[in-house]
Formats: structure tokens, sequence, C-alpha cells
């Protein structure tokens, strides 16, 4: 890419940037383990278990599964002496030979090596195991290994114009599905699909609009229908063989990728006849997304939102089916869930006092849920935080429709 790209991001810019806050932090060596941190250094995807390398100065080298090193040397602005492959061979497996490599970068051997060690709710995040700390620890006796996350947090916290417009670019890929749903369904169609079908209607629409992935690790597109969208708003739900029916909730959640930017977006409808008791939970969902999004904006705070939004839940009579939380996190693959740093009162989640800032990125997740009555929406969005509010990344119109 060249800097007058719309997608242009400055990866050698930020190795840079990463050896500077290690200088400042007193770290020698950074050994970067995330899913998020390989996405935010090398711009490849890097789906089986790999390492970054990073020295006081210089390139960074990847380390991943031998089988996959040419295609990441292929697809990332790393040239192919700095993305190895690992095996279980001889003086070729991870442990080795990433030691190895670190070892030269210290002063005989010793210094401080800064490595990425944590908790998670989200499966694939890549913190250092226990057996890893232990085997580095013991393959670099000079060496003290210390918690450094907190450098690449802090340096991919406010997003650059090129993830940006990726994640742009990928919220249309979103509504490319969302569209070809809507025309599937329409005039009594739904009643011939399942919710796998639905996925996969879904995912044809948004690869040949250019996706390269239906990112999300908690089944890909994300179909409910009937009372599973009641399931806490049918959270995380992989489409079943389930099919759809008249008179029932459903919700259809997809996911898009351009350039390991993210597209996320939640859609509901409601399968005709709809009642006006399903109406009355629809009319709520939609008034409530349409005031998270205009709460929106530079130095509001999760807890103050939080708040905000339980409060007209409560004035309207629906607080009892809400999930009180309104957000997640996201960046690039592999930056889901914790949004800013490892700043609150509890570890590893978000700090429900983080102060929003312009061009920092999120999720809007919303989740509706009435399992009694059989019926739960959800609203998902990644949004851009603006100079006075919110810009939304999908920009399908926020509705329930009743599909005759």
């Amino acid at each position: 890419m060249t800097t007058n790209d719309p997608y242009f991001i400055d990866f050698p810019g930020r190795i840079k940037s990463i050896q500077r806050e290690m200088a400042l932090d007193g770290v020698d060596v950074y050994l970067g383990s995330r899913l998020r941190t390989l996405s935010w250094t090398t711009d490849a995807f890097c789906p089986w278990r790999s390492y970054i390398v990073i020295p006081p100065e210089g390139l960074p080298t990847v380390f991943t599964f031998v089988i996959d090193a040419a295609r990441v040397a292929d697809e990332s602005w790393l040239d192919f002496d700095h993305v190895l492959g690992f095996a279980p061979m001889g003086g070729q497996d991870q442990i080795t030979a990433v030691s190895d490599l670190i070892k030269s970068y210290l002063k005989n051997g010793k210094g401080v090596v800064g490595v990425e060690a944590g908790m998670s709710n989200y499966l694939p995040e890549g913190n250092l195991t226990h057996y890893e700390y232990e085997a580095f620890s013991a393959a670099l006796p000079g060496a003290r290994l210390v918690n450094a996350l907190d450098i690449i947090d802090r340096l991919s916290m406010i997003k650059d114009e090129g993830t940006i417009n990726r994640f742009r670019k990928a919220g249309r890929m979103a509504d490319a599905g969302h569209e070809a749903v809507l025309k599937a369904i329409q005039n009594g169609g739904f009643a011939k699909y399942t919710e796998t079908e639905i996925a996969g209607i879904a995912a044809l629409a948004m690869r040949e609009a250019g996706s390269t992935w239906e990112w999300s690790f908690t089944g890909g597109n994300e179909i409910a229908s009937g009372y599973r969208t009641g399931l806490m708003g049918g959270a995380c739900t992989p489409p079943t063989d389930r099919r759809l029916r008249a008179g029932e909730p459903l919700m259809v959640d997809l996911h898009s990728t351009y350039r390991l930017g993210l597209g996320d977006h939640t859609h509901n409808y409601l399968l005709a006849p709809a009642t006006e008791r399903q109406l009355w939970h629809a009319k709520n969902f939609v008034d409530l997304v349409a005031l998270c999004l205009d709460t929106y904006k530079p130095g509001i705070t999760p807890s103050t939102l939080a708040d905000k939004m339980m409060v007209f839940c409560e004035e309207r009579g629906f607080a009892e089916f809400m999930v009180p939380g309104f957000e997640h996190g996201i960046g690039m693959l592999g930056d889901e869930w914790r949004i800013g740093r490892n700043d609150g009162p509890f570890p590893y989640w978000t700090n429900p006092d983080h102060v929003y800032q312009k061009n920092e990125m999120l999720i809007c997740a919303i989740q509706y849920a009435c399992p009694e009555e059989n019926i739960g929406f959800r609203y998902e969005n990644a949004i851009l935080i603006t100079e006075d509010g919110c810009e939304t990344m999908s920009k399908f119109p926020l509705a329930i429709e009743v599909i005759e």
C-alpha cells in the first residue's frame, strides 16, 4: 500500500512506537503472543499459535506454525527473513527458536523481556500460558519476564484513519449480508429457510462484497429464531437447523472482515403475525438503541452511559429484560471485549470509569431478553467516537420490521 491508499497503516511506525514505549518502561525485548498484537503489528491473520519478538530497534520477527509461515510472510509487510516457522524438531520448536532470538538481543543473556500475561473471557486472546511462561523462564535464565501487555493496549486505543476506513468498509459488507437476508425472507419467504440457511445467504452476500471471514468466534454469523432469541438476547448463538416460523422473532447477527477490520451488525425482525405485546417489546428496544447511540461522545464513560440507559428502561417498564451492559471493545482482528487499558477495579475487564476519547472504537452491544415470552433482541454495531457523538460503521436502518 501507498500512503494515499485509504486503508494504509504505517506498520513500521507502529513498531517504532512500541520500541519507544519499551524504552520508557525498561523493557529490552518484547515477546508478543496475543492475536490482537499479531494483527496490530503484522497486518496478517495468524490463526496458529504465534509470537512476535520486537527488539529495542530494527524489525521484529514473527514465529508461527511452519505450515502457515509462508502465507503469513506473503500477506504481511514483513519480509520472509522476519516471518519464521516453528516445528517439532530439534532446535526448531517454538520455545527454543523464540528464546534463541531473544538471547541475541540481550547483553550477556541478561535483561527484561516483556510478555503478555493475564486473562480474558475471550477464548483466543493468546495470553502466555503457564507452561510457556515457565519454559521461557528456563530457556532465558538471565532474563526477567515482566507483564508488558499495556504497551500494545495503550498504543492501539486511538484508531488511525486507515484502521477506521477498514472498519467502515467491513460495515458496508455486513450491510450487504443484511440486504440479502431481507430480500430472502420477504413476502413469506422466511418459511422456506432454517437458521443455518439464513446464515449462508448472508455469508454468500458478504463474500461477494469482498469479506474474507465471518470472524466471530461464537458461531460465525449468529442466527436465532423463536425462543432462542430470548436466551440472553440470543447471545452467542450459532445457527441451528431450526426452521423459521410465523409469529416468532428472528435475530440476524453478521460478522464481516476487511483487511483485519471487523464488521459486526445485528438486525431483528418479527415474522408475521406480530402480537401487540411483541410490538411493545420491539419499540422498547429500538428506542433504547437510538438513545444509546445518541449518548455516545467524548467524555462519556461506560458506567454513566449504563446508568442513563437503565433509568430509561425503568421509566418504560422493561428494565427486567435488560442485560445492564451496552458495549464491548473492538480493534483489529483479535482485539475484542475489554475497552481501553487494564486499569479498572476488576483486572482484565473494562474500567467502568474509562473516559471515551475521539477516535476510539467499540461495539455498541445491547441485549434484551424475555425468555418467559420466547422473545429477545440484540443490537451490535461497531462505532467510532467522533468530535461530538459517534459514527456507526453499519448503515442498515435501525428498526424491527414485521415481515409479512
